[in-house]
């Protein structure tokens, strides 16, 4: 999950220039996605899963304990860009429902990246999906996943990147 794991705080390191919505607002009078979501920081983090995968992969070749899953550029490319793009949604929908820029949305905000990668995987590459990602590694997915998010956030909010610690 390194590949999905590793955008979002990127993104957040990195962010910053021009909206990935420019400012726009949707049908009911309210922004797309917010200032938040940028292309800079939307494109550094593809960048980062990426190549945290290709490394996974280098990985997995030179030291192979045959517990991990087996990378591939298309499953690493495609945990990268869901987990934005799922990030992105959560977005859409939280400023649907009113919720302002780095406001709480519990589950939404833990999952969304899981959620996106997983659509994206299931959409086009089904068959490692199914293959590598086993109901054990499900499972602890499941449980790392809001553990990873609340102490990235918090480190994210002792260097200042984030404005609020969750």
């Amino acid at each position: 999950m390194l590949p999905a794991y590793l955008p979002n705080p990127v993104a957040a390191l990195c962010g910053g220039g021009i909206p990935i919505d420019n400012g726009k607002n949707f049908s009911d009078g309210k922004r797309i996605f917010g200032d938040g979501k940028t292309w800079r920081g939307f494109v550094a983090g593809i960048i980062a899963g990426i190549a945290i995968g290709f490394i996974q992969i280098w990985a997995t070749g030179v030291y192979d304990l045959g517990i991990l899953p087996r990378q591939t550029v298309v499953s690493v490319t495609l945990l990268a860009v869901g987990a934005l793009l799922g990030d992105l949604v959560k977005s859409f929908f939280k400023r649907r429902f009113g919720k302002e820029r780095g406001s709480k949305w519990p589950v939404a905000d833990q999952y969304d990246l899981v959620a996106g990668a997983f659509i994206l995987l299931f959409i086009f590459n089904p068959a490692w999906l199914f293959t590598e990602v086993t109901l054990a590694a499900f499972i602890c997915i499941l449980i790392l996943t809001p553990l990873l998010h609340r102490a990235t956030n918090i480190i994210g909010f002792m260097l200042k990147v984030k404005e609020v610690p969750w």
